[in-house]
């Protein structure tokens, strides 16, 4: 039995984002979101996948490109189980990276098929391999070589992917994918032509659960896009009949998202979306018996600390990666414009924290 086959449902997800959900980020949810689930242990999300990297840079690129890509792939073991997320149209290349992350400890890997990012998908990769299903299928069955190592140290093989290229394609995409019998799959229920420019379609998720079920597989379903909240996603993951849900753009500055008992007095998303009316994204504070809403100190707190994690796991990315955070925790209080405006100056952790505490001697 693999781990997915272990996750308590609904499954809840952190999804795999560029220049996001890096070490820094992971390590925060894994802290500040952990809580005595209804299995008894101890942990925040359920699974967490690691940034796309890509299989061909890890095998093919110079030294110093190698290490900038290995990087993506460092965790720390609060983050399990973890899974890599890897992106190639090369089955061979997948094979010997698959293998790669069994030696290195992952629990699972995944096969990105779903990013739309035009120089991905230059390569045949991300949303581009909907195009070939041939090549899709043959990368799978690459991986679950790769990540195969005898019966009881192997690790598990997942998809993520969307809808559809142009147009829905659930009847012939998703079930080209389902009979390679994938541990688990994960639809963005968007197709690559949507982007996230319209609301992601999640009455469709119950047509692929229904197609799994139809080929008597025991494939995880679970859901992406346009989740707001924890109970949204329960919401969403209830009526679709599907096994979880990936959260994606709501974890932007609430590293509290996935508490049961802990949140912020407001819902985020660093990003406009779709369909969903500014009332819904942003719902002030409500007195919610059993609830301990985090404080305005507390989440710059965490800004600053998230800032040196930041800058001490990964000295190689850019500082500038880090001000996208900046928007979403500086956000929904009073001032909160002038503290990000501050804030997008700064080039260091010292100075953060010396915005920050200079933002909080100001409001007593």
């Amino acid at each position: 039995m693999n781990f997915w086959q272990q996750l308590p449902k609904p499954i809840m997800a952190v999804a795999p984002m560029a220049d996001v959900t890096d070490a820094a980020f992971r390590r925060l949810l894994a802290k500040y979101s952990a809580h005595t689930r209804k299995d008894g242990t101890v942990g925040g999300p359920d699974v967490m996948w690691t940034e796309f990297v890509s299989a061909d840079g890890l095998l093919l690129a110079t030294p110093e490109g190698k290490e900038k890509l290995q990087a993506d792939l460092i965790y720390s073991e609060a983050e399990r189980p973890i899974v890599a997320q890897l992106f190639t149209a090369n089955p061979e290349h997948m094979e010997q990276v698959a293998a790669l992350c069994r030696e290195l400890g992952f629990d699972g890997v995944d096969i990105n098929m779903g990013c739309p990012d035009r120089s991905i998908e230059k390569q045949g990769c991300g949303a581009a391999m909907i195009k070939t299903p041939e090549v899709a299928v043959e990368v799978i069955r690459a991986a679950k070589r790769g990540a195969r190592h005898g019966e009881k140290d192997g690790i598990p093989v997942s998809v993520k992917t969307r809808l559809g290229y142009k147009e829905d394609q659930v009847e012939e995409w998703i079930v080209t994918l389902l009979k390679e019998e994938p541990a688990a799959l994960t639809v963005h229920l968007r197709t690559r032509k949507d982007l996230s420019q319209v609301p992601a379609r999640w009455e469709r998720l119950t047509r692929v659960v229904e197609l799994r079920d139809e080929l008597s597989l025991e494939t995880l379903v679970l859901g992406n896009g346009d989740v707001l909240s924890l109970a949204d996603a329960e919401e969403k993951v209830a009526a679709s009949g599907a096994d979880g849900a990936m959260i994606g753009r709501a974890l932007f500055g609430d590293p509290w998202f996935f508490h049961p008992t802990k949140q912020l007095p407001i819902h985020l998303t660093a990003l406009p979306t779709h369909g969903v009316d500014r009332e819904t994204i942003i719902k002030a504070a409500t007195e919610e018996e059993g609830v301990e809403y985090i404080t305005l100190a507390e989440r710059l707190r965490v800004l600053v600390e998230h800032t040196k994690l930041f800058a001490e796991l990964l000295p190689h990315k850019h500082f500038a990666i880090m001000k996208k955070h900046y928007k979403a925790y500086a956000n929904g209080f009073p001032y909160a414009k002038e503290l990000r405006i501050a804030l997008m100056e700064t080039s260091s952790p010292a100075e953060v924290e010396a915005v920050v505490k200079d933002f909080l001697i100001k409001q007593h």
